[in-house]
Order: C-alpha cells, then sequence, then structure tokens
C-alpha cells in the first residue's frame, strides 16, 4: 500500500507491503539454503498460526520452554478496581494503581504505556504523588530526552521510575536489582485508523478472514510479550508483571492473552504483589 504522513516539516510518501511473505520469498529464491527463523515471540497461545500466515510459509515448528522459573521467579498482578481502558482518565487511574508498588519497591520500575499521551499523563500524576507522599524518586519520561540516555540514566540511578511509550517495550536488557516492576496499562492493539492496519483490515475481510482473530489479536500478543519480556532477564532476576486493562479477564480473547505469557505466579491482590517485591528486596 502506498501512503503520506503529514507533519509541520513536510510530508513523507510511503510504501508498504501487506505481505511480508513475498520480500522473504523472493529472498530465500536468491539462496538456495536452509532458513531457520527464532525468536522468544513467535507463538500466541503456543501456536504458530499467525507467524506461518503472515509469512505464508509451509515450515517445521518447534518450542522450547523457558529456563527460567518464572512461578518463583515473577508474579503477575491483574488489579481488581480498575476502571474501563477506554475511561477518560484512565492514564490517571494507572498512575495511582502503580504508584503503592513504585514505592514499596522503591522505584526501579519501568511504566509502559500503548500511547505518548498517555506517557505524559501518567508521569505528570506520578510526580504529584511523589511529592505528596515524601518520596522523591528520579523519574524518566519519554520525550525528555534520547532513549539511550534514558536508559543510561535509568541503570546508573538504580532507583528509577521510567515512564515510556512502544520504543520501550522490546530490545532492552536491564538485569538485577535496577528493575523489577513492569507496568503494563493497556493491551498493545495498534490504532485501527493507523494506515497500515486499516489496510490490513480491509485486505483480510476482502479475502473472508477474521481480521481481529487473526491479525490485530496476534499482533498485540507478540508485543504484550515484548513488554512482559523486559521483566525476567536471568535465573536470578525477581520481580512483578502489573497489567491494569480489565479484558485481560473479562473478554473471551483474554484466555489467549495470558495462555501467551510465561506461566507467572498470580495475584488480584495488591498486598500480596507488594509482598513479593518486599520478600525480594528482603532477599536480596
Amino acid at each position: 500500500m502506498r501512503w503520506i504522513s503529514i507533519s509541520a516539516h513536510g510530508a513523507q510518501f510511503h510504501k508498504t507491503p501487506l505481505a511480508a511473505g513475498r520480500l522473504l520469498a523472493r529472498a530465500r529464491e536468491a539462496q538456495s539454503q536452509a532458513w531457520i527463523l527464532t525468536s522468544a515471540t513467535l507463538t500466541t497461545g503456543g501456536r504458530f498460526d499467525h507467524f506461518i500466515a503472515e509469512l505464508g510459509i509451509e515450515a517445521r515448528t518447534a518450542r522450547w520452554d523457558s529456563p527460567f522459573d518464572f512461578a518463583r521467579q515473577a508474579m503477575l498482578y491483574l488489579p481488581q478496581t480498575m476502571p474501563s481502558p477506554y475511561d477518560a482518565r484512565f492514564p490517571e487511574h494507572v498512575a495511582e494503581a502503580a504508584w503503592p508498588l513504585v514505592r514499596a519497591n522503591g522505584g526501579r520500575a519501568f511504566l509502559l504505556c500503548t500511547t505518548l499521551r498517555a506517557v505524559d499523563r501518567v508521569a505528570a500524576l506520578l510526580q504529584q504523588l511523589m511529592e505528596r507522599d515524601a518520596t522523591p524518586l528520579p523519574l524518566l519520561v519519554q520525550g525528555s530526552s534520547s532513549r539511550r540516555a534514558l536508559l543510561d540514566g535509568f541503570r546508573g540511578a538504580g532507583n528509577a521510575v521510567l515512564v515510556g511509550s512502544v520504543s520501550f517495550w522490546e530490545g532492552i536488557d536491564i538485569r538485577g536489582e535496577a528493575l523489577s516492576l513492569v507496568v503494563i496499562d493497556k493491551l498493545p492493539f495498534a490504532p485501527p485508523d493507523d494506515p497500515i492496519v486499516e489496510a490490513k483490515i480491509r485486505y483480510l475481510r476482502r479475502c473472508g478472514r477474521n481480521p481481529f482473530n487473526e491479525y490485530q489479536l496476534p499482533e498485540a500478543v507478540m508485543l504484550l510479550k515484548q513488554g512482559a519480556g523486559r521483566l525476567i532477564r536471568d535465573e536470578h532476576d525477581r520481580g512483578v508483571l502489573m497489567i491494569l486493562d480489565e479484558r485481560v479477564l473479562t473478554k473471551s480473547y483474554g484466555r489467549t492473552v495470558l495462555a501467551s505469557l510465561p506461566p507467572f505466579a498470580r495475584t488480584r491482590s495488591e498486598a500480596e504483589a507488594i509482598e513479593f517485591l518486599t520478600r525480594r528486596r528482603e532477599a536480596a
């Protein structure tokens, strides 16, 4: 598909393939050899169906469990009192729900949001909560500096809170005490008015396929797994993953989402999540 993005500095013309498999097919034709595709996030609900369909290939698949003891090393906390993610004040609710864990953990937290607007609102309220409770912590916010500078500052501080959007969901390896709490505000569904997403949805409908089940949900699950993957990076890490989107429990597709995450211990109790963090810190 061809599309145009417009900004204050001008316009950019883009050409984006709807089916990435064609590019891979040309590469495979040019190089007759074995191809091995690996990643920690290729499956949805333990199956490779979406990845295989997206590339349009026939392949032998294999999946190995992680060597990490997720049930012992990590806890998934799903709060009981969160409003709908469509609520106008949802970012403020995110900050208010996350703050007790952030404070108990002495920072050492990523708050991952699905939009840049949410990043600013969550960070603003966190700053107010820190001042209210006289608990100053280094607060790093996407947009205030470069990605590399923010990550260097996070590692160096040892007790920082970083609030970021999609660029901080993947490709980051912070091990040990510096990061032991990851908070995710919403399931990362791509906005349906994004030109590429919109075109992909139209294409799948023309093919008689289900865009949500075959594209939107698997893509969101893979990105969620990337965000969750920031928490446990080696066999010594411990921490809490907090997801504040009630749809994980209220929608039928939530079962697929949960089945795609590592087998963390689970709780809906704030006290239990804080106790898990406190025990981790005392053990350290």
